[in-house]
């Protein structure tokens, strides 16, 4: 229970729930109670009746006698459909209150993970699959769900009616309470064991199905490459042998199941069973009436399901208990990456690394090694290098995505971990390598950053990626819905609606992660040259393999394996003869070739 005291206090902030939820169960099984006792006073009612009946035989009391019988009769069972319509509705109370509470704090829980996720650095992503994530925010909180509703309504249901029933039976007959209550708890060792034989089968299916799923959304988003090496054959065979795990695993369980209900109907017949022989003894020996016998049996059926579900509650609860572990590893994960001072101001973009180093984590690769330069406000620098040269992370640095592991940035002569996150990364302008696009519109996505734009500043927006045309292409423009991952558009218009999605919001920093990597020469060129007016007045950082991409800026730092190898101007450097001159004559031979 120490992992599930995480959710106690959605208990206390739903505490009237919990509340009167356990008074209309105590209220509910009370009058799941006055029948038995209505059934055991007609039974003594009915022979006493018979008896007097008999004895006025010959006489005009004996009408009147069979009258009153008939009257009492109607009026006991009017009692006992009373008590079972009021019974029906205190359950229909208690449901509405506890499984209620439980999907309110379902909410709750929900959103507290979704919240907490949100807030976790880049690095924590990195370490932690998305697969992963999902099953904690809904496999695992569903699991949890079980334990605040039905499990804690059974169990409450359990406590109460034994409270109420248990006692109420020894007062009546102590032998005869004692023989009916033998079978349950085996009953309920019982459904524990099988319960937890069924969880774990169904847990193997679930994962079959998983695999099974992930084979087929496999097969059909790769058809192109299976047609294209003509591998049907070996795809369906593949299929085949995950549907016969499935098939048999489904099975296996499908075999506990059918033991399942005979066993609980078994052990409740032996109950029954024994209650009816012990009672019948105890009524020829004269120390019971047969309203007693009835009355137990209605007992022993009141108690079955609470106490069938003992075992079934427990292993909801193990299942609760190790989900909200998984749940709480995330939640008890703290964002490193904060704000010292909480400075919120208005950024000129005036950008230095001071001997700067960074290691990732997770992979223990040394991205940095002492890198220092500076770029001034409305000035721009291009990043070249080849691919692992650390020019991505530097992007990262300068919107905190991760922290530095060495040396200090600065921006306006302010240490970055001074900013307010929001703030900082609220006036930069990140277009990533990897592009991530909504299944949204055109418009909305170009609009993701800033939701009061104008009309006219998404335009503008656009035509300054060179994406206009495009858009004007498409029959619905802006309006036009983009698939997953915004597979509606080509490499090159992902890239571009990128961009016009960081400039629109008018950022005083803009970086650009290789973001013409997907366009030709001729389009990048155009890009670039519409930019140039964009950049004008901001702090611009290009970051790019291409040479193409750094010949405008007014800075250019060439990376290789962590280090700056060369720096300066594009006639610099290549007057210079270095490897940027290298790289420059390799690419325009390449690009005079294609």
């Amino acid at each position: 229970m120490k992992d599930l005291a995480h959710i106690n206090k959605y208990f206390f902030k739903y505490k009237y729930h919990l509340a009167f939820g356990t008074l209309f169960i105590i209220i509910a099984n009370f009058f799941g109670i006055v029948p038995a006792v209505i059934v055991r006073y007609s039974f003594n009612l009915m022979y006493r009746s018979l008896d007097i009946h008999q004895a006025f035989s010959g006489f005009g009391l004996q009408e009147e006698t069979y009258s009153i019988f008939t009257s009492s009769v109607f009026i006991l069972a009017g009692v006992i459909i009373l008590s079972a319509l009021l019974r029906g509705i205190f359950m229909f109370f208690m449901r509405q209150t506890i499984i209620v509470m439980s999907r309110h704090i379902e909410f709750d829980l929900k959103n507290e993970i979704y919240e907490h996720y949100q807030s976790l650095p880049m690095s924590f992503y990195r370490k932690n699959n998305t697969g992963d994530l999902m099953a904690r925010i809904s496999e695992d909180v569903n699991r949890v769900r079980m334990y605040i509703g039905p499990a804690i309504m059974y169990g409450i249901n359990l406590f109460t009616l034994f409270l109420m029933v248990i006692p109420f039976m020894f007062s009546i007959n102590t032998k005869l309470t004692l023989y009916s209550l033998i079978p349950l708890p085996i009953l309920s060792i019982s459904i524990y064991f099988v319960n937890n034989i069924i969880n774990k089968r169904s847990e193997q299916i679930q994962k079959s199905l998983s695999n099974l799923s992930t084979l087929v959304q496999e097969s059909f988003s790769g058809i192109r490459v299976i047609k294209a090496f003509v591998r049907e054959k070996e795809i369906h065979n593949d299929f085949t042998n995950a549907s016969n795990e499935y098939r048999d695993k489904s099975l296996k369980l499908a075999y506990v199941n059918a033991l399942f209900f005979p066993l609980i109907m078994g052990l409740i017949g032996l109950s029954v069973i024994l209650t009816v022989y012990i009672g019948s003894i105890e009524v020829l020996n004269g120390s019971l009436s047969t309203g007693v016998i009835a009355e137990f049996i209605i007992y022993v059926n009141m108690l079955t399901w609470p106490v069938t579900s003992l075992g079934w509650i427990t292993s909801i609860i193990q299942r609760a208990a190790a989900s909200q572990k998984r749940v709480n590893e995330f939640l008890q994960t703290k964002n490193d990456i904060v704000s010292e001072q909480n400075i919120n101001q208005e950024l000129k973009g005036n950008i230095s690394f001071n001997k700067v180093g960074f290691t990732y984590e997770d992979s223990g690769i040394n991205a940095l090694k002492e890198i220092s330069f500076s770029v001034d406000q409305g000035e721009s620098i291009a990043i070249i290098g080849t691919t692992g040269s650390g020019k991505s992370t530097i992007a990262n640095l300068i919107a905190r995505l991760y922290d530095t592991s060495e040396g200090s940035i600065t921006i306006d002569g302010l240490n970055i971990k001074d900013f307010n996150l929001s703030s900082l990364r609220g006036q930069i302008g990140y277009v990533p390598q990897d592009v991530f696009l909504f299944s949204d519109s055109i418009r909305n996505n170009i609009a993701f950053g800033k939701s009061d734009l104008s009309e006219e500043e998404v335009l503008q927006a656009a035509a300054d990626a060179d994406l206009l045309e495009n858009i004007n292409h498409f029959p619905e423009g802006f309006e036009t819905e983009l698939g997953e991952r915004g597979i509606t558009l080509s490499g090159g218009q992902k890239q571009r609606l990128s961009i016009a999605r960081a400039i629109v919001n008018d950022p005083k920093i803009l970086i650009l992660d290789d973001s013409l990597s997907a366009v030709d020469t001729k389009t990048e060129n155009t890009i670039l040259n519409s930019m140039q007016k964009i950049m004008k007045g901001r702090t611009s950082v290009i970051i790019s393999h291409r040479v193409s991409s750094a010949k405008l800026a007014d800075k250019i730092i060439v990376l290789h394996d962590g280090d700056i190898i060369e720096a300066g101007t594009n006639e610099s450097l290549l007057a210079s003869n270095g490897i940027y001159k290298e790289l420059y004559d390799k690419q325009l031979a390449a690009e005079e070739v294609g």
